[in-house]
């Protein structure tokens, strides 16, 4: 059985925001099953929650922002990558402020910290989306596309023109082993000239080495340097994995990204969404498809307990 996951206890983290500067408080609740992913904004208590959902994204200027009735959460795909990266299904996120605390720039701070607490499995089978035709967006020459696949694949290729990154491409099959050794460390980048326009509107003001991999015109400025020679396309497979969840299951597909980002990332679910036919919601416990559900490559998740690691 391959049931839902919550948290087994709280998880409490304060850190700066990426564009305020100043410390963010958030606080990750176990959640009934079936609830999905939700973010309640505490520092506006008549605001209503807001479901991790791809039809709430309102905003993919650099980040993926989700928001409702005026009100926004914003940089959530660290975050949400790591949830479906070690297979959490269902939790509240109380946060005081209108963005998720940046971190390290990488997911493998939560990916720590939902070890730490361990999961606890729901007594209802996770819910699947399997792609059966091919679905695809485009936009000059960027595109994304979702393959059938028995299991969930990513193949992504990335292409700038400066002497640090270049063209590098990467394929990932995905289970939260390759999740946790292969891709959570990858640090989100940019470049300087870029943190210093947006600081001087005021903008990414907790933008530093600390969290982000930053190069000028030849270079990339960090003296640690890169964690992994390939950090660059292996950080955007990290953000597609978070914008991915937002379908609120796990996907058993291929999805091949050329130059894709957030904003078409959400095209594409979007896209896939509105052609039924190239797509079907397996469940284990529905004897009608259990054949379907046992031929697809599910993975397992094993997030243990910090009195079993």
């Amino acid at each position: 059985m391959h049931l839902q996951r919550t948290l087994k206890k709280e998880i409490l983290c304060s850190s700066i925001g990426l564009h305020t500067g100043r410390k963010v408080n958030m606080k990750i609740k176990p959640a009934a099953v079936d609830t999905g992913i939700v973010f309640v904004r505490k520092d506006l208590p008549e605001s209503r929650p807001i479901p991790a959902n791809f039809e709430m994204v309102c905003d993919t200027t650099f980040a993926t922002t989700l928001g409702s009735d005026g009100v926004t959460v914003s940089t959530v795909e660290h975050l949400l990558s790591a949830f479906n990266g070690m297979g959490l299904d269902n939790a509240l996120i109380e946060i005081d402020s209108f963005e998720v605390p940046i971190m390290d720039g990488s997911s493998r701070p939560f990916v720590n910290m939902l070890k730490a607490v361990g999961t606890r499995p729901q007594g209802k089978s996770k819910k699947m989306l399997l792609i059966k035709k091919p679905v695809s967006v485009k936009e000059g020459n960027i595109s994304a596309m979702l393959l059938p696949s028995k299991e969930f694949k990513i193949t992504y290729e990335i292409d700038f023109a400066h002497p640090a990154i270049g063209i590098q491409s990467y394929s990932f099959l995905f289970t939260d082993k390759n999740y946790e050794d292969k891709i959570c460390h990858a640090r989100t980048f940019g470049f300087l000239k870029d943190v210093e326009f947006f600081q001087a509107k005021g903008l990414a003001l907790g933008a530093s080495l600390d969290n982000a991999i930053v190069l000028d015109d030849q270079k990339i400025i960090n003296k640690s340097g890169l964690r992994m020679p390939d950090e660059f396309v292996k950080h955007k497979i990290l953000d597609a994995i978070g914008d991915l969840f937002l379908l609120g299951m796990p996907i058993i597909g291929h999805f091949v990204a050329h130059k894709s980002g957030h904003r078409l990332n959400n095209l594409l679910l979007r896209e896939l969404m509105q052609n039924e036919s190239s797509w079907e919601i397996i469940e284990e416990y529905d004897q009608k498809q259990s054949t379907k559900f046992t031929a697809c490559r599910i993975p397992s998740f094993t997030i243990l307990d910090a009195a079993q690691i």
